[in-house]
């Protein structure tokens, strides 16, 4: 199975600016009701988190008073989590989420900020809801945050859409149809005039096409929301929150 490249975007000094770089995602506003839809969904039991990272998630969820174990493929990842406050009363594994198992069950697995993408073919995606379904006990659930591929923003004959043009960084996705390949293309600028740039493969999935993932994998979908407020799911929605039930 193809998947990302943790040597270029998940190690080293992109693992130690990480949380830099997503310093929004912190912001009380999408943090707070993101851990109380979670501890709403696991009911006191406990949680698996796939590709757990630096903990922004896991870390208050578990100060919430959950048990919170994960899996992270990256190991610099998992060192940056360590060194935060409660990092080392988490149990997390070094592997792969479509492939690593802990050996027992939970009540809630989840996935967020668009981490599916990073599975950059169909098949690993498969099996990546099996994966979660086999660590889930029965009505227990798997939560997956991701955003709708942005097609419909493509002008005709545009080869990019802009995700961000500010000061200090310049963000263009880039779509391939055939292959459902998104690459979203970053150029960020320092203080003194230097600039870094990369790029991070995804592979785009559509919100039918992950029902028909978890149908496979033994789940039935249960709510999907526009965002963790519940907002309601629509044409217009960017993004989407799902949580499919182990039937």
């Amino acid at each position: 199975m193809t998947r990302f490249n943790t040597a270029d975007n998940f190690a080293g000094k992109a693992a130690s600016d990480y949380d830099e770089g997503v310093a929004f995602n912190f912001a009380p506003e999408i943090l707070q009701p993101t851990i109380q839809r979670l501890a709403e969904l696991a009911n006191g039991g406990d949680c698996l988190e796939f590709a757990i990272g630096t903990g922004r998630v896991a870390l208050p969820l578990h100060a919430h008073g959950l048990r919170v174990d994960g899996i992270e493929f990256s190991p610099d990842m998992i060192a940056e989590l360590r060194k935060k406050p409660g990092g080392n009363a988490l149990d997390v594994r070094q592997g792969d989420m479509t492939t690593t198992e802990l050996g027992r069950s939970y009540s809630l697995v989840f996935l967020v900020f668009n981490t599916i993408m990073n599975l950059a073919t169909q098949e690993a995606q498969v099996q990546c809801f099996r994966n979660a379904a086999k660590h889930l006990n029965k009505g227990g659930k798997f939560v997956v945050e991701v955003m709708v591929p942005a097609l419909r923003l493509y002008p005709p004959g545009a080869i990019a859409v802009p995700s961000d043009v500010s000061s200090g960084h310049l963000g263009f996705d880039t779509y391939e149809t055939a292959s459902q390949k998104l690459t979203s293309h970053h150029v960020t600028i320092a203080a003194d005039g230097s600039s870094h740039s990369n790029s991070i493969p995804f592979r785009y999935v559509w919100p039918s096409e992950l029902d028909l993932m978890a149908e496979i994998a033994g789940l039935k979908l249960h709510w999907r929301h526009g965002d963790w407020n519940n907002t309601a799911f629509d044409d217009n929605s960017k993004a989407h929150v799902s949580v499919w039930e182990k039937i």
